[in-house]
């Protein structure tokens, strides 16, 4: 892969990691990335371990937890505000991704890990799938 490629590619995820909330889709951000919709999704994986729609979703569930932990918003709320159409949906991938539904996550205290610091609970509580290897150093 080229350094032309990566830096489309990396200017794609820059949008998925700001406008998370908004209906994003292959062809979309193929278009930002400059490439085809097919060519995009195989050099998005090839260069981040994972599916352009698995890096989104990803993203919206790392912003559904801080919503969660809140309190406020109930699960349906906090799904169609990170930008979910499916409640269904967005439960499965979140539990696939935390371990718990949504409703546990809310409800369970989350007290001791507000003192952390952001750019640490990002990379500490960054969700990842059931089975997956962990980076070294996570928990």
């Amino acid at each position: 892969m080229n350094l032309e490629d990566l830096r489309q590619l990396r200017r794609a995820r820059d949008v998925m990691d700001r406008d998370y909330a908004e209906p994003l889709d292959v062809p979309a951000l193929a278009r930002v990335a400059l490439m085809s919709p097919g060519h995009f999704s195989r050099s998005f994986r090839a260069a981040y371990g994972e599916t352009p729609y698995s890096y989104l979703m990803t993203r919206r569930v790392e912003r559904a937890k801080a919503l969660l932990r809140r309190g406020d918003l109930s699960v349906t709320d906090v799904c169609f505000e990170v930008g979910c159409t499916s409640l269904g949906s967005f439960s499965t991938r979140f539990t696939e991704l935390v371990g718990e539904s949504p409703s546990a996550y809310r409800a369970r205290s989350h007290g001791p890990g507000e003192p952390i610091p952001a750019c640490v609970a990002k990379f500490l509580l960054r969700p990842v799938r059931n089975g997956e290897a962990k980076a070294p150093g996570r928990p």
